[in-house]
C-alpha cells in the first residue's frame, strides 16, 4: 500500500444533540493548529446561522487535520434521526468513529441507533466520555453503563472535556493508533458522494470519498446513478475551508466542483466514476423518500415565481427536498412539498423566510394514506384536504413506525400515560446498565406528529431520548378534519385525525383560533366539521369600528343613525359571504407550534 495512504484516518465523531460533538471538534482544530487561534470560533464547522442558534448540525462539514505526520479527516455529521440515510453514507465514507456521550447524561436513544449503524458497516469504535469538567458530571457511573453496552473494559473509555482540552491529545493518537488506514485499489478513479452544496458561480460542488483510484481536475467523470456525465472543474481538499489541489486519491476525502447547475442530478450514496471505465457504482445507494408533507403557499400570490426559484435552489442543496406544484381555491397557488420529518420541515420553511426573504403559508403536515376506495381502486393520499369523505371510500392505510425510548425509572409512568394517549402499542421493556428504561413501542406516524417528541420531553422533565424507525403500513381509523372559518373552509388547518379522537381535536383547534385570529368586522364564526357534521363551534365578537368619531355635538340620533347602519352593512356582509377574512401568517405557526 502506498505510504501517503498508510498515514491518513478517516474518521467521524458521533454523538447526540448538545452532547459537545462540536465543541469537541473545535478543540481538536484548535490543537492540531488547523485553524489558527486568532480566527477560532465556538462550532467553527457549524456555517449556517440556523445551525448556531439551535446548537445543532444540519450541514455535513468534511475538516483535514495534521497530526502527528498523519492526515486525520473529519466528517461532522447531523445527529438528528430525520438525516439518519445521509450520516449512513458519511459512515460508507470513513473507517472509524468516536462514540462520544455526555457524561452528566448517558447514553441516548439517538446515539444507539447511529453506533447500529457504523457496527454494521465494521467501523472502529472509540469510545470517549464528554464534559468531565462538569460538576454535574456522573463519570463513574456513565463509564461503566458504556463499558456494559460496548463490551468493553472501563479503561478503554476515554475522558474528554472540549471546553478544556483535557484529553484530546490523548484521544487524537489513539485515531492514529486505532483507526485502520483507508483499504484502496488503483484502479480506474470512483468516489462516494456523502454531501454536496450549491454555490451560484461554480455549481454543484461534490462532497467525496475517493475509494479508488485518482481523481484530477479537469478529468472528465460521470455519476453512477444518473449517468450525467461532467467535468472536475476544481478539486481539493477541506481545511476547513476549501482549499484546491492538483488531484485527489485513493482513501482521500475532499470536494470536486462540476459546474453543474441542474437539480436532480446529484443524489447523497451515489458515486463518482470514470466514463470510460468498468468498474461499477458502489453499492448502498438508495433514493431518500420522504416521510411527511406539508403545502407551501407564499402569502402573496404574486411571489409565486419567487417560491419556485427558492425550491429549485433549495433543491440543488439537498436531494431530499421534493415538491410539485398544487391549488387551493383558499389559498391559490403553491407546492406540495415532501420532508425527512418535522426538523426537516422546519429547517427548510425557515430557510425560505430568512434565506429568500418569503412569507408563507405552511399547512399542517401530514403522511401518507393508501385509501381504497368503494369501486376498489387504490389511491395514495399526501394531502389532508383530498383525503375523501367519510363515505367515498371502504378502507384507510397509514405509515407506522417503532420508537425506542429511554427514560429513567421514575417517568415510567408518565411516559407509559402518553404512549397510550397517542395509541402506541408498547410491545417490549429493557433494563439499561444504568438503571434507565428502554421502551420499545409501535405507534402511527400520524401520532408521533402530533407534538408526541415535546410532550415526551415535558412528562420525562427532559431526560427521555427517542429514536424511531419505519416499519410499513397498517389499517388506520381516522377521518378528515376541516376548519371553517366564516363558513368557510380553510385548507391550512385542514388535517387527518383519529376518528375517536376528532370532537376533541375540533375543540381545541378552534378554541385556539379563537384566542389567536384577530378580530374582523363582523362576528366570526369558527367551526370543526369532520363525518359530515358541524363538532364544534365558537363565535369571535366583532371589532367595533369607530363610526361616530368625526360628529361635534348635535342630536344623539344622527350617532344611533350611523350606528344601526354599520350593524346593517356588517350583517349584509356576512350574510351575501362577502366578509373575507385574511388569516396573518403567524396566526398558521402559532397553530402549528402550539398543536
Amino acid at each position: 500500500m502506498d505510504k501517503e495512504i498508510q498515514k491518513i484516518r478517516n474518521f467521524a465523531i458521533i454523538a447526540h444533540i448538545d452532547h459537545g460533538k462540536s465543541t469537541l471538534s473545535d478543540r481538536m482544530l484548535e490543537i492540531t493548529n488547523t485553524v489558527e487561534a486568532r480566527n477560532m470560533q465556538d462550532q467553527v464547522l457549524d456555517s449556517m446561522e440556523l445551525e448556531r442558534e439551535r446548537g445543532i448540525t444540519i450541514k455535513m462539514q468534511p475538516v483535514r487535520m495534521n497530526w502527528r505526520e498523519h492526515v486525520l479527516n473529519l466528517i461532522d455529521t447531523p445527529g438528528h434521526i430525520d438525516f439518519a440515510y445521509e450520516v449512513s453514507r458519511a459512515l460508507s465514507a470513513i473507517e472509524g468513529a468516536i462514540l462520544l456521550v455526555d457524561s452528566t447524561q448517558g447514553i441516548e436513544a439517538q446515539t444507539m441507533s447511529t453506533l447500529s449503524i457504523a457496527k454494521k458497516l465494521g467501523l472502529t469504535i472509540i469510545p470517549a466520555l464528554s464534559k468531565i469538567d462538569s460538576p454535574l458530571a456522573r463519570v463513574d457511573e456513565v463509564r461503566m453503563e458504556v463499558a456494559i453496552t460496548l463490551g468493553v473494559e472501563e479503561e478503554d473509555i476515554f475522558l474528554v472535556s472540549g471546553k478544556t482540552g483535557e484529553g484530546v491529545k490523548e484521544l487524537l493518537d489513539v485515531i492514529v493508533s486505532s483507526v485502520p488506514s483507508p483499504d484502496t485499489t488503483v484502479n480506474d478513479p470512483r468516489a462516494l458522494i456523502f454531501d454536496f452544496k450549491y454555490s451560484d458561480h461554480r455549481g454543484i460542488v461534490l462532497f467525496v470519498r475517493v475509494m479508488d483510484g485518482e481523481i484530477k481536475k479537469s478529468d472528465s467523470l460521470k455519476f453512477g446513478v444518473s449517468k450525467e456525465s461532467f467535468k472536475a472543474n476544481e478539486v481539493g481538499v477541506f481545511t476547513p475551508q476549501e482549499t484546491p489541489r492538483g488531484s485527489l486519491r485513493a482513501g482521500e476525502i475532499g470536494y470536486i466542483v462540476t459546474g453543474i447547475k441542474k437539480p436532480g442530478i446529484v443524489n447523497v450514496g451515489d458515486s463518482v466514476l470514470s466514463p470510460k471505465g468498468s468498474v461499477q457504482p458502489l453499492g448502498g445507494y438508495s433514493e431518500p423518500d420522504p416521510v411527511i408533507w406539508a403545502s407551501v403557499y407564499p402569502e402573496s400570490q404574486d411571489d409565486l415565481a419567487s417560491l419556485r426559484q427558492s425550491l429549485e435552489r433549495l433543491r440543488l442543496m439537498d436531494s431530499s427536498l421534493s415538491y410539485e406544484e398544487e391549488a387551493s381555491g383558499t389559498l391559490g397557488r403553491g407546492f406540495r412539498c415532501g420532508f425527512l420529518g418535522m426538523l426537516h420541515m422546519e429547517i427548510i420553511t425557515e430557510r425560505l423566510r430568512r434565506e429568500f426573504n418569503l412569507d408563507l403559508v405552511v399547512t399542517m403536515p401530514t403522511t401518507v394514506y393508501e385509501v381504497t376506495h368503494k369501486d376498489g381502486k387504490i389511491e395514495n393520499i399526501y394531502s389532508p384536504i383530498k383525503f375523501p369523505d367519510d363515505n367515498q371510500y371502504s378502507s384507510v392505510r397509514e405509515s407506522w413506525v417503532s420508537l425506542s425510548i429511554l427514560v429513567p425509572s421514575d417517568y415510567i409512568s408518565g411516559v407509559m400515560q402518553l404512549l397510550h394517549e397517542h395509541e402506541a402499542d408498547v410491545v417490549d421493556t429493557n433494563t439499561m446498565p444504568d438503571g434507565r428504561t428502554e421502551l420499545v413501542a409501535e405507534m402511527a406516524l400520524r401520532e408521533m406528529m402530533r407534538n408526541f417528541f415535546d410532550r415526551l420531553k415535558n412528562v420525562s422533565s427532559g431526560f427521555a431520548s427517542l429514536s424511531y424507525k419505519p416499519i410499513g403500513m397498517r389499517d388506520a381509523n381516522v377521518t378528515r378534519l376541516d376548519i371553517l372559518i366564516a363558513e368557510e373552509v380553510s385548507p391550512a388547518f385542514t388535517r387527518i385525525v383519529s376518528r375517536r379522537r376528532a370532537r376533541e381535536e375540533g375543540d381545541k383547534m378552534v378554541e385556539k383560533l379563537e384566542e389567536v385570529l384577530p378580530r374582523q368586522q363582523f362576528v366570526l364564526k369558527i367551526q370543526a366539521k369532520a363525518g359530515g357534521n358541524i363538532i364544534a363551534s365558537r363565535r369571535k365578537s366583532a371589532m367595533r369600528k369607530d363610526v361616530t368619531a368625526k360628529l361635534y355635538g348635535g342630536d344623539v340620533t344622527r350617532k344611533n343613525k350611523l350606528l344601526d347602519k354599520q350593524k346593517r352593512g356588517k350583517k349584509a356582509a356576512l350574510a351575501r359571504g362577502t366578509g373575507s377574512v385574511h388569516i396573518p401568517q403567524d396566526t398558521f405557526m402559532k397553530v402549528l407550534r402550539n398543536d
